[in-house]
């Protein structure tokens, strides 16, 4: 359940708390600078904090560390951009409802990924929503800009 947004500073936070009865309480905490560095950490409910800076070019890099087309899809979608500069959820040029580093489209994904449990306006959710769509779908979800992604890969693979 999302408990609150705000601009903090000159970044952005948001913060995703899970309620578990079964579970302590348990909160994602990303803050997404102007630069697009971000912060991602999981808080105990003592507020215990543990998190690292890192590009969110570099969190799908860890992300997707298995199914590398993803990265790709993400650096050609997004050029791995979550969050704007005024701390909105990044949409497409194209089509303003693809959101997020994966452009994830909220007309045909938005309702299934709340099924699941998955809020793809989160950097968490995004690429967890695209993880499943590869494992249920492939790539066809991104065949629109498979030029620039099958490129990206043709070349690593000829290097």
């Amino acid at each position: 359940m999302l408990v609150s947004s705000a601009v903090a500073g000159n970044g952005f936070m948001t913060e995703t708390q899970i309620n578990n009865p079964n579970e302590n309480s348990k909160s994602e905490i990303t803050t997404v600078q102007p630069d697009n560095t971000a912060t991602v950490g999981n808080s105990e409910k003592t507020h215990t904090n543990n998190s690292s800076s890192k590009t969110t070019k570099q969190i799908v890099q860890e992300y997707f560390a298995d199914t590398p087309v993803l990265i790709d899809v993400a650096s050609c979608e997004s050029h791995f951009t979550q969050f704007d500069a005024d701390g909105t959820v990044h949409r497409g040029v194209v089509n303003p409802q693809d959101v997020g580093v994966m452009q994830i489209n909220e007309k045909y994904h938005l309702s299934e990924s709340e099924k699941l449990g998955l809020d793809i306006h989160t950097l968490k959710g995004n690429l967890a929503y695209a993880q499943h769509l590869y494992k249920t779908e492939g790539t066809r979800p991104w065949e629109y800009s498979s030029k620039c992604w099958n490129k990206t890969r043709e070349v690593a693979l000829n290097d």
